[in-house]
C-alpha cells in the first residue's frame, strides 16, 4: 500500500522505534555506571569503552535512519550485534548482579519477531548460554559457581519462555489477521455480488421500460394513420373522391401503409432485441418536396391551412424518411391543433451539410421557461386523450437518435416555431 504524502512507510517507522529503544538502553547503561560505579569493579576503563562504543553505534544507526530512511545493514545483523553487546555489558557490569540482563529479553523478542518462533527459541538458548558465560567471568569473588550456573539456568529458561510466548502471540495475531482477511474477502465478494445483482435488476427494469415506451410510441404513432385511413375509407365509400383528390388519397394511403409497416418493424425490433423503442435507422434518399406534402397530408392539415417551403427547390437528403416524417408529422399535428384555423408553415432547407426544418404556427405559444418542459414524456399541450404527452417527446427522441436537435422558440407576432436541425450528408 502506498503511503500518503507526509507519512512514513510502516517498515521505516518500526526501524526508527527500534533505534529509539536502542538509544534508551544505552542511556540506561550510562546512568547505571554513574549511579553504581561499583558494578564495574576493577574494569571501569573497559566498561566505559564498551558503553561509549555502544552509544556511538546507537547514535550512528539513529542518524542514518533519520537521513536515509533505512538502516545501513540488514536488521538481523543489527539484532545479533545488540545481543553480543548486551552479553558484554552483563559481563562488565557485575555479572550475576548486572541489571543489563534486562536487555536480553528485548533482543529475544526482536529475533523471534523477525525470524519466527523456531529461530527465536534457538536465539534464546544461545543468549542464555552466553549469559551463563558472562556471569561466570564477570561476577565478583563472592559469587559461587553454583550461584553463577543457577542464574544462567534461570535466565536461559526466562529467555526461552519469552521466545515461546512471543511466538504464541505472533501466531494468534496471524490467525486474527487471516480471519480479518477472510471476512473482508467475503464482504467484498458479497458486495460485488450485490452490485452485480443490482446492475442486472437495473438492466431488466431498463429493458422493461424501453419495451413499455416502445409500446406507447407505437400506440401514439398508430393513432394518426388509423384516423386518416378511417376518414379516407368513408370518403371512398361515399364516392366523394375523384381526380386529383383520388390521386392524393392514393399517395396518402401508400404513405400510411409505409408508416404502419415502420411501426410493425419497430415492434419486431422491440420483441427480439433491447434496442431503442424508436426502431432501427433505415436511411435512403428523400426528396424534401415530397416529404413536405407527405407530412402535411399525414397531419390532416387542410389545403387552405398549409404552406410548405423547400429551399433549394428539388433538394434531397439521405436519411431515414420514416423517422424524419414521424418527427415532422408530430410537430405539424401539434401546430395544427393549437392554431385554430390559422396557417401552418413547414419550412425545409438543406445547405449540403445540415437539414433545417421549421414548423411555424400562430397558436398561443408557450409560457416563458416551458420550452424544455413540454418535450418531457407525459407532458401534454392542451387536452389530449390516450397517449397524451408523447408527440413532442417522440420528436425530440427521434431528433436525438439522429444526432439532431429540436428547439421550441416563440414566433414573432405570436405563435410557436419548432426548429429541427439535423446533420446530414447531401445526396
Amino acid at each position: 500500500m502506498t503511503a500518503h504524502a507526509g507519512e512514513l512507510p510502516e517498515r521505516t517507522r518500526e526501524e526508527r522505534q527500534a533505534v529509539v529503544l536502542r538509544l534508551c538502553v544505552v542511556l540506561a547503561a550510562v546512568v547505571l555506571m554513574l549511579v553504581r560505579p561499583d558494578l564495574v569493579g576493577e574494569r571501569p576503563l573497559v566498561a566505559s569503552v564498551l558503553i561509549g562504543l555502544s552509544a556511538v553505534y546507537a547514535a550512528a544507526l539513529g542518524l542514518t535512519s533519520l537521513l536515509r530512511g533505512t538502516l545501513p545493514v540488514p536488521p538481523a545483523v543489527i539484532t545479533g550485534l545488540d545481543g553480543v553487546l548486551s552479553l558484554l555489558a552483563c559481563g562488565l557490569t557485575g555479572g550475576v548482579a548486572s541489571p543489563m540482563v534486562a536487555a536480553l529479553p528485548l533482543v529475544v523478542i526482536a529475533i523471534a519477531l523477525r525470524g519466527g518462533h523456531r529461530v527465536g527459541r534457538l536465539a534464546a538458548l544461545v543468549l542464555g548460554a552466553g549469559y551463563t558465560v558472562a556471569v561466570l567471568l564477570g561476577s565478583g569473588p563472592g559469587v559461587t559457581l553454583a550461584d553463577a550456573l543457577l542464574a544462567g539456568l534461570w535466565w536461559t529458561g526466562f529467555l526461552l519462555a519469552t521466545a515461546v510466548l512471543t511466538g504464541v502471540l505472533v501466531r494468534l495475531l496471524e490467525r486474527q489477521l487471516a480471519d480479518i482477511a477472510t471476512t473482508r474477502a467475503r464482504a467484498e465478494s458479497e458486495h460485488e455480488r450485490y452490485l452485480s445483482e443490482r446492475a442486472l435488476r437495473d438492466r431488466i427494469v431498463s429493458q422493461s421500460r424501453a419495451r413499455l415506451d416502445g409500446a406507447r410510441v407505437v400506440l401514439h404513432e398508430f393513432r394518426t394513420p388509423v384516423a386518416s385511413l378511417t376518414a379516407l375509407s368513408a370518403d371512398l365509400a361515399a364516392g366523394r373522391l375523384g381526380g386529383d383528390a383520388a390521386r392524393r388519397a392514393s399517395r396518402l394511403l401508400a404513405d400510411h401503409a409505409a408508416h404502419l409497416q415502420e411501426m410493425l418493424d419497430g415492434l419486431a425490433d422491440l420483441a427480439v432485441a433491447d434496442g431503442s423503442p424508436l426502431g432501427r435507422d433505415r436511411p435512403r434518399r428523400v426528396a424534401l418536396a415530397e416529404l413536405a406534402d407527405a407530412v402535411l397530408d399525414a397531419a390532416g392539415i387542410a389545403a387552405h391551412r398549409r404552406h410548405p417551403v423547400v429551399e433549394p427547390a428539388g433538394a434531397a437528403v439521405h436519411c431515414d424518411p420514416q423517422r424524419l416524417r414521424r418527427m415532422l408529422t408530430n410537430l405539424a399535428e401539434n401546430a395544427a391543433r393549437h392554431s385554430g384555423d390559422e396557417l401552418v408553415e413547414l419550412y425545409l432547407a438543406h445547405d449540403g451539410a445540415v437539414l433545417t426544418a421549421e414548423v411555424r404556427d400562430r397558436g398561443p405559444g408557450l409560457p416563458a421557461g416551458q420550452e424544455g418542459v413540454v418535450t418531457a414524456k407525459g407532458v401534454a399541450l392542451g387536452e389530449r386523450r390516450g397517449t397524451a404527452g408523447l408527440g413532442l417527446w417522440i420528436a425530440e427522441a427521434l431528433a436525438s437518435a439522429m444526432d439532431g436537435e429540436l428547439t421550441l422558440l416563440p414566433r414573432e407576432g405570436g405563435g410557436l416555431v419548432a426548429r429541427l436541425t439535423l446533420p446530414l450528408a447531401g445526396d
